[in-house]
């Protein structure tokens, strides 16, 4: 085992065409959890980069060399030796003990409770972080992103190949089931789809246990692969759900449904800020602290805006909605209304005024 520390401690890591994310880290220890592709390692080796060489071991703990018993009792007494004071152990895996160390930094696929250490999310790029990637902020640039997603190996991958190669990523890193139910739920026609309903439609088509499914469904919650959003003042009615990157959608069905895309694509943007999110009828999001409605309409104009604005004035009203923001693919304008602010913008000006 110690040949293979040496091997780790004395090797050169490698980041190309890093940029920069909205998330840095700093000189404490956390655990960087993620979905697959997210960024999670290159995030970790660019900070490396910035630390002085002998100061770390980077540790990829996919490395089926790996004997977990033997890393256990000499990656202590290995750093103590070499003056390490950052530890690395990328794709952490359960029952590595992790040693003592000034800074820990491991990647997880969810949070791991029992660790004490400050947790970090780290989602696929949003819209303004993926402009980083853009030679030009016009019209295309929009486009890229709902071809791309928020993936940024997308960014490296020849256009036939970045279907398959995250299909395969998602294999490896999610369970049979797991991988079946975001391949069911990228061909569903309709956001609401409780997993009652999927069981029994699925279990038409194959045998299955609705224990090990519903499992399979609230761990791809706990590793952010896929969010829900429920019906505002009705926790009995089925949420909505929604996937961790349009990627996702692109790569695991042919079928376009380009209303839900675009939705999925304004859902990531206010969940990443941190909106708590509610829908309702004719409402696709309501955000109760802000007293603003979000509606996605990618190629509404003034008529067809007054008209849906109309269906929702009881809901407007009844709640004290102040604000109205319609997302758009590229219209803009605004509606006078007596009782809310009603405000058109496309995407590419919403996202980046979303973040401020």
């Amino acid at each position: 085992m110690e040949i293979l520390l040496d091997e780790y401690y004395k090797q050169h890591l490698h980041v190309n065409g890093y940029v920069e994310r909205k998330i840095q880290l700093d000189h404490g220890s956390y655990q960087i959890h993620g979905v697959t592709l997210s960024g999670k390692t290159t995030l970790l080796k660019q900070y490396l980069l910035t630390c002085k060489k002998s100061s770390y071991i980077y540790i990829d703990c996919h490395d089926v060399r790996i004997d977990i018993a033997l890393l256990n009792r000499q990656l202590p007494r290995y750093c103590q030796n070499n003056g390490i004071d950052i530890v690395v152990l990328d794709n952490y895996r359960d029952g590595i003990i992790l040693p003592p160390a000034r800074q820990l930094l491991i990647t997880t696929a969810a949070p791991l409770a029992h660790l004490d250490l400050a947790s970090i999310a780290l989602m696929p790029l949003d819209y303004e972080e993926f402009l980083a990637y853009e030679m030009k902020y016009d019209s295309t640039a929009l486009n890229h992103f709902l071809q791309l997603g928020g993936l940024p190996v997308m960014q490296t991958l020849p256009s036939d190949q970045r279907h398959l190669y995250l299909q395969q990523a998602l294999q490896r890193h999610l369970s049979a089931m797991e991988f079946n139910i975001l391949l069911f739920m990228s061909r569903s026609p309709t956001l609401k789809l409780s997993t009652f309903t999927m069981y029994e439609k699925l279990k038409t088509e194959q045998k299955l246990s609705k224990d090990l499914l519903y499992k399979s469904v609230a761990s791809l919650h706990e590793k952010r692969y896929l969010f829900h959003v429920k019906k505002f003042n009705h926790e009995r009615a089925v949420a909505k759900s929604y996937f961790c990157d349009i990627a996702l959608k692109n790569a695991l069905t042919h079928q376009k449904n380009f209303h839900l895309l675009f939705e999925n694509l304004i859902f990531l943007e206010l969940n990443k800020r941190g909106r708590t999110l509610f829908y309702s009828d004719k409402v696709d999001f309501y955000i109760p602290s802000q007293h603003r409605i979000v509606l996605c309409m990618p190629f509404s104009n003034a008529e067809v805006l007054f008209k849906t604005v109309e269906r929702i004035e009881e809901f407007i009203v009844t709640y004290g909605v102040r604000h109205v923001k319609v997302v758009t693919m590229s219209s803009s304008g605004t509606l006078q209304h007596p009782f809310v602010d009603v405000e058109m913008l496309p995407f590419s000006e919403w996202a980046i005024i979303e973040g401020e």
